[in-house]
């Protein structure tokens, strides 16, 4: 398979795409790890982060907001690149195993879903407070935080090109 074909083969475009793929890691007993995000201009800090998630399990899916949804919670003028270029290089990531679009403000559905070992989110949240937190706890999976990395930010990015 070529590059770019693997690279578009893990984006999924509704959270039914990846039931298959749900079925055979489980099959194989591969600990699934879940984080999401805007990931509008991908930068070092998300590199740290979305590598630091990865490291906590076996399989690492990214629920990726649709442009409709950055929008609603950034402003209009968010996101800066469409979703489907946010995806394809998150999915270009080697320990980044697939990419689910959803649509809503949250991804509860989708956790709902995907029904990860492992939920991951910025240590800017409380464990409790993460959307997802009730699903995993009651499956007794883990729900982690993890330290962004300090001075980096899509935001930081946009404003030093604004001025």
């Amino acid at each position: 398979m070529k590059k770019l074909d693997l690279i578009n083969s893990m984006i999924f475009n509704r959270p039914e795409e990846i039931k298959h793929w749900l079925a055979y890691w489980r099959f194989l007993q591969k600990k699934i790890v879940f984080t999401n995000g805007c990931f509008d201009i991908l930068h070092r800090g998300h590199i740290d982060y979305l590598a630091r998630a990865a490291d906590l399990g076996d399989v690492l899916i990214v629920g990726l907001n649709t442009d409709q949804s950055v929008a609603r919670l950034k402003g209009r003028q968010r996101p800066v690149q469409d979703q489907h270029s946010r995806a394809m290089i998150l999915s270009a990531l080697h320990f980044v195993e697939a990419v689910v679009l959803f649509d809503e403000d949250t991804p509860y559905e989708l956790i709902r879903f995907v029904q990860p070992d492992v939920l991951v989110k910025g240590s800017d949240y409380k464990a409790e407070d993460i959307v997802g937190y009730d699903i995993v706890k009651q499956k007794n999976g883990e729900i982690i935080t993890v330290d962004f990395l300090e001075g980096y930010s899509t935001s930081n990015i946009i404003n030093k090109i604004t001025g």
